[in-house]
């Protein structure tokens, strides 16, 4: 699909602000006998001048990209610890009683849902992906295996299923057409129901160089500002946002009927208020974000350079979606990083799409490298408490953004982009 016009407001004032250049389906991880057959794709980003979305200006059709899907949310230990928070706060923000009906949209295997359930609650998923569905089925959660959209919306409607919390984390910015998710959430909420949706923050994604949260499957890159002129058009209303560091920064948003008896917060004028200031509005924000891209990119391409020549093994650490985006655009091979290590049984024993680094178990290492390439940036704290025998005795992660940074022993960040300018 080709974006002509944006797909928030459906201007055609569209900017490109980055051009990643060809990338592959991040998350298909080719076997050795599939690495000449891979498909790749355009990854040009946009501005809308006239709402501020930032979107893909190109992808994939979504069906090729979720309904397979590698990610197994219970692997991920940060964010089952940040599922058993957030469950705490909307219950405790909207005093949701037990037994009460929650919707997660893109329920993976049924992390989230388990922590409603444990606090009594009735609960019921929808997910295209066939083999997640079924790992949250096996768990004793019901999961329907489709898209939400008008027609799955009309679907529930006609069985009598009136979530009152509908839940969608990671998920808002993965849609092929957002206002076909957004008139499936009006068909089915009540006066009383509460969306809660959680996004990767554009305005966090700027201002850390965070570029590689832009790949195919995001087709949309969220800011308060533009959801609160989408959910108007159809009756919505923005009641509060919190802020979270999980992904490397992100917002959860709450959404009632206009009609609902949740009054909206100051927290939301307040938010849009500091994207303003922030220059999401102003399309030099974009073009000066890509020009520190750039300059990450030659930073991080000089040091890995500079110690592979030294005789320094390199690995990288997990093998995330956006991990593709970095290695793919920066152009980093197993010249420059020798495997990337990994638990989901899904990726060990395969390639990183488009550069073809072997992803080997964590388990597996008999012997540790100089380097860890932190590709699962946005986990540190969890990674050096993991890892903390292997810091201490001298290892050493390379961090990729804001800056890049070495962190070892001491703890103590070394900002390498000053390093190698000198």
């Amino acid at each position: 699909m080709k974006n002509s016009y944006c797909m928030n407001c459906h201007s055609p004032h569209l900017e490109r602000f980055i051009d990643l250049g060809s990338q592959p389906n991040g998350n298909v991880f080719p076997s050795l006998n599939d690495l000449d057959s891979e498909q790749m794709f355009s990854c040009v980003m946009l501005v809308c001048t006239q709402c501020w979305q930032v979107q893909l200006q190109e992808f994939p059709p979504v069906d090729t990209m979720f309904t397979n899907h590698p990610y197994i949310t219970g692997l991920n230990q940060p964010v089952v610890t940040h599922f058993e928070q957030l469950t705490h706060d909307i219950v405790q923000k909207f005093a949701i009683p037990p037994n009460s009906l929650v919707l997660d949209i893109g329920a993976n295997d049924g992390t989230l849902l388990s922590k409603f359930r444990d606090r009594g609650m009735r609960v019921l998923g929808i997910d295209p992906c066939k083999r997640t569905g079924q790992l949250a089925r096996e768990a004793g959660m019901t999961v329907f295996e489709a898209f939400w959209n008008r027609q799955s919306a009309e679907a529930m409607k006609q069985l009598g299923l009136y979530p009152d919390l509908i839940t969608a984390t990671a998920v808002f910015y993965h849609l092929e057409d957002i206002h076909s998710f957004v008139q499936g959430l009006e068909i089915i909420m009540t006066e009383n129901t509460i969306f809660c949706t959680q996004c990767v923050y554009l305005k966090d994604l700027i201002d850390k160089v965070q570029f590689d949260h832009f790949y195919h499957e995001h087709t949309m890159i969220h800011a308060i500002g533009p959801l609160r002129n989408l959910f108007s058009e159809y009756g919505l209303r923005l009641l509060d946002v919190d802020f979270y560091p999980i992904h490397g920064g992100s917002f959860v948003l709450y959404v009632g009927r206009e009609e609902s008896r949740f009054p909206t917060t100051r927290k939301i004028d307040d938010a849009i208020a500091e994207e303003k200031r922030a220059g999401l509005v102003r399309l030099q924000t974009y073009l000066d974000f890509s020009k520190r891209v750039e300059h990450n990119k030659q930073a991080l391409m000089s040091f890995l350079t500079q110690i592979r020549s030294a005789g320094k093994r390199v690995f990288g650490m997990g093998a995330p979606l956006k991990g593709s985006t970095l290695l793919n655009y920066y152009g980093i091979g197993p010249d420059l990083v020798e495997c990337l290590t990994e638990i989901n049984q899904y990726k060990i024993g395969r390639y990183t799409p488009g550069t073809h680094i072997p992803i080997v178990s964590e388990n597996a290492i008999d012997e540790q490298p100089d380097y860890y390439l932190l590709l699962s940036w946005s986990f540190l704290d969890f990674f050096i408490e993991k890892y903390t025998d292997y810091l201490n005795t001298g290892g050493q992660f390379i961090i990729p953004h804001p800056t890049v940074n070495v962190i070892g022993k001491d703890r103590q960040s070394q900002c390498i982009n000053r390093v190698v300018a000198k």
